[in-house]
């Protein structure tokens, strides 16, 4: 061994080796587990990665090389998200084109990834914008067709001016484009695809409840989703005979409190019977609406106004006519674009009525027989009051009496509504997969593109920039829009539009199982054997976009027998946002990007891994800080010095004593259980603690055991320099492909145990316990702890999870 630890000789040659030997391309050795990790498809669409995306990656190499090690066969590979808005954009800015940036960005993301020791199966490697990808992405879209799930429709939909393109609602924050959050967005009508995920919301829901994903995640998905369980009435319109008010609402058991409507200011009734006096400022105030993002009009701390549109419905129930409003709190998308309105159970409606002097009746008496508070709404359960033949009735038992009667007389049904609306699929852009459409100017309409035909191949294009007109750049393409009907062979015109670049991430990692399948999208014994994902891995910001589309995809394609599981990735794990020094996300414009680059050169690649594995617990937000990065590679050294010690004394086989002994195995267990639990931070930590133990020792109170363990558990995290020790110590053997260390557990055996305590799956707390405590104990402990308070406030526990001597996870 050299006397000095020098990175830039060792990493160099390491990784050469392992290339020439084809050390990490995908096995399936019989007999072996398989073990499949991912990350979330990386869009080639910045000039490369900063030291945060290495959040991701390396703790998932971490991960595949552990798995590989422990007797798995194992597939970790890597491809690019290169088609939609993020490649487009980028290569606008750059003044080029996105055949140009994409394969360079690719290319450099691959050398930066490569370089920082991330074991990838790189013959794997799929781009979304090549023609044998994008053939596959058209084929889904076409079998989407044939089972009713892909239409075509005419409606408002968000408009981004920056991106001149139309938005699905996901991807429009807090009323910004979400690639522009600078931007708000407007809205702009046309005739678009989309894609029937309503169709799916059920399922999508209940499915929840089997996959094991951060709480926050599920949570954000049925808010989403937000299925709501009630009854759709009609109200017939005074004056207008024929037209009525339908309306969805969860409390029908409140319709005698009913003493006003209120319309959406986009609903097609608003033009219909507005009145003259009234149109003016009916027709100001929808203006105004139609500017405002979803999440500022249904904003709980915004004002609420309206304006009434001179029109009365009738209340078959009070056989009163009350006023129609109009309010832009009211959404056309959710539920039918109608409420009614009961202000004595609904603090909103509360609240509209006290501003505009509207009638406040009472239909609601709290069930101990008190009087329903005068200065709110009582928006709780209770006894019926002033309704009819309601009276006396429960709310549970009037719910169903009003769904009866409305049934009885044809107004109305029970029903579940959805806050989620069908996925918007159509952009107007230039660098996207081409929809595989034809439009026949004879008799035929609509017509798929056969699939013999497919790919439909995107043309190349000089002058790509969106027009802004609603169109895409493509319909400037005469010898790609002019076409023949597959049908009758007539004239016909492509479609110009291009799919959502979410269309391509929705099925990738699919191809993954067998990238170079030609005659399908991939090779169905391969996905059976790989599929579904054992651990994916990637960003919160994708918890209503990505992941919801590739959910609802799988279960359109087990529905079609192409596939034997529902959920395409049954483990999901969110990895913390490194922020930059200054607090703020790293950002060139802002000049505080770290690249690995830069690390790697001054400190070495396993220095820089280790601290990205070190500076904090892997799905919690922390700030870089190099000097983390200088410490990390005085471990290495350190290491270095200690290896080298031992194998200059000749390997001893010495006899180290029983503390020494009963470390090693402890050390051993901690960092096992850690690493599966994703807990780097403090399985490094154990190895800091054991080797300035060892470190101290003689190499004859040492034996292989206790040196070959460590280098080892250092081989996932530090793959270099563990190359490099293993090496020097007499194997001719990858130490990547050696065997996991295995633990005594007598001999790993402690009295105390430290508990993680975590609160919607965020680590709070650790308690140091006996060995064998109790869940009762532990909750308890957990509960009176000063950090888990905090993070409960006033919230009461739904659920908790034990695991003994391990976790205490509470759900909140």
């Amino acid at each position: 061994m050299d006397e000095r630890y020098d990175p830039k000789k060792i990493e160099p040659y390491w990784q050469s080796e392992w290339e020439r030997a084809d050390l990490y391309r995908t096995r399936e050795a019989p007999g072996r587990p398989k073990f499949y990790v991912l990350e979330m498809f990386p869009y080639p669409s910045g000039n490369g990665l900063s030291v945060g995306h290495l959040h991701n990656y390396v703790p998932c190499d971490v991960i595949g090389r552990y798995k590989r090690m422990t007797g798995f066969n194992v597939l970790h590979a890597m491809g690019w998200d290169a088609f939609g808005l993020p490649a487009e954009n980028e290569a606008l800015l750059r003044g080029a084109h996105p055949t140009e940036t994409v394969p360079r960005y690719a290319a450099n993301f691959k050398r930066q990834l490569t370089i920082s020791g991330c074991a990838y199966d790189w013959s794997r490697e799929i781009n979304s914008s090549s023609p044998e990808y994008y053939r596959w992405t058209q084929w889904f879209f076409l079998m989407l067709l044939r089972r009713g799930l892909a239409y075509r429709a005419t409606g408002s939909q968000w408009w981004c001016d920056k991106c001149r393109t139309i938005l699905a609602n996901e991807q429009v924050v807090n009323g910004c484009c979400w690639r522009h959050t600078d931007n708000p967005v407007t809205k702009k009508d046309l005739e678009q695809w989309y894609i029937k995920i309503t169709g799916y919301a059920d399922r999508l829901l209940e499915d929840l409840d089997g996959i094991d994903w951060p709480e926050p995640i599920k949570l954000m998905q049925r808010n989403w989703i937000g299925r709501s369980e009630g009854a759709e009435l009609a109200f017939p319109i005074t004056g207008h005979p024929k037209k009525e008010v339908r309306f969805f609402t969860t409390r029908p058991d409140t319709v005698f409190g009913v003493s006003f409507m209120v319309l959406a200011p986009e609903h097609p009734l608003v033009a219909q019977i507005t009145s003259g006096a009234q149109r003016a400022a009916v027709e100001r105030y929808a203006s105004e609406a139609r500017r405002q993002s979803e999440i500022e009009r249904m904003s709980t701390v915004k004002e609420k106004t309206g304006v009434f549109t001179g029109a009365y419905a009738h209340n078959v129930f009070t056989k009163k006519d009350i006023p129609i409003w109009i309010a832009d709190y009211v959404l056309m998308g959710y539920g039918t674009g109608a409420i009614m309105a009961a202000p004595g159970e609904d603090q909103r409606d509360f609240e509209f009525a006290i501003k505009y002097g509207l009638e406040i009746p009472r239909v609601t008496a709290p069930a101990d027989g008190s009087r329903p508070p005068a200065d709110r709404a009582f928006p709780e359960h209770g006894i019926a009051i002033n309704s009819g033949f309601l009276d006396g009735k429960k709310t549970a038992d009037a719910l169903r009496a009003v769904c009866d009667f409305a049934e009885r007389n044809g107004i109305g049904k029970p029903t579940v509504s959805y806050r989620m609306r069908d996925w918007l699929i159509s952009r107007q852009r230039y660098w996207g997969c081409p929809i595989p459409i034809v439009y026949c100017k004879n008799e035929c309409g609509i017509v798929p593109v056969p699939e013999d035909q497919l790919p439909v191949r995107l043309p190349p294009m000089k002058d790509y920039q969106p027009s802004g007109t609603g169109r895409s750049p493509l319909a400037n393409v005469p010898e790609f829009v002019n076409t023949t009907c597959p049908k009758c062979g007539g004239p016909a015109e492509r479609e110009t539009d291009t799919l959502d670049g979410f269309a391509c991430s929705s099925w990738y990692f699919l191809r993954f199982a067998s990238p170079h399948e030609a005659r399908a999208p991939f090779d169905r014994a391969a996905v059976d054997y790989w599929l579904p994902v054992d651990l994916y891995v990637g960003g919160a910001e994708h918890a209503v976009m990505h992941l919801l589309y590739a959910r609802m995809w799988t279960k359109v394609m087990f529905d079609a027998e192409l596939i034997s599981f529902q959920e395409p990735f049954p483990v999901l794990r969110n990895q913390g946002v490194v922020w930059a020094a200054d607090g703020q996300r790293m950002s060139k414009s802002k000049g505080n990007v770290v690249t690995p680059d830069a690390m790697i050169e001054k400190y070495g690649a396993d220095a820089l891994r280790l601290w990205e594995l070190f500076m904090g617990p892997f799905d919690e937000d922390t700030k870089w800080n190099e000097s983390g990065v200088a410490a990390t590679e005085r471990f290495i050294v350190r290491v270095w010095s200690w290896v080298r010690r031992y194998v200059e004394a000749g390997y001893p086989q010495g006899a180290p004593s029983e503390q020494t002994i009963h470390r090693a195995h402890k050390t051993l267990r901690a960092v096992t259980v850690q690493i599966e639990q994703m807990r780097f931070n403090t399985a490094l930590a154990a190895m800091m603690e054991h080797l300035n133990y060892v470190a101290r020792l003689e190499p004859t109170a040492l034996d292989r055991f206790v040196v070959e363990s460590f280098v080892l558990m250092l081989a996932p995290m530090a793959p270099y320099v563990s190359e490099e020790l293993w090496r020097a110590l007499g194997h001719s053997d990858s130490v990547h492909l050696a065997t996991w260390p295995v633990f005594d557990p007598a001999l790993a055996h402690e009295d105390t145990v430290t508990v993680v305590v975590q609160v919607n799956g965020k680590v709070r707390e650790r308690l140091q316990v006996a060995a064998g405590t109790s869940e009762d104990e532990v909750k308890a402990l957990a509960l009176s702890s000063d950090a888990v308070k905090k993070h409960l406030g006033d919230k009461t526990p739904r659920k908790f999870i034990f695991i003994k001597d391990k976790m205490l996870s509470v759900v909140v």
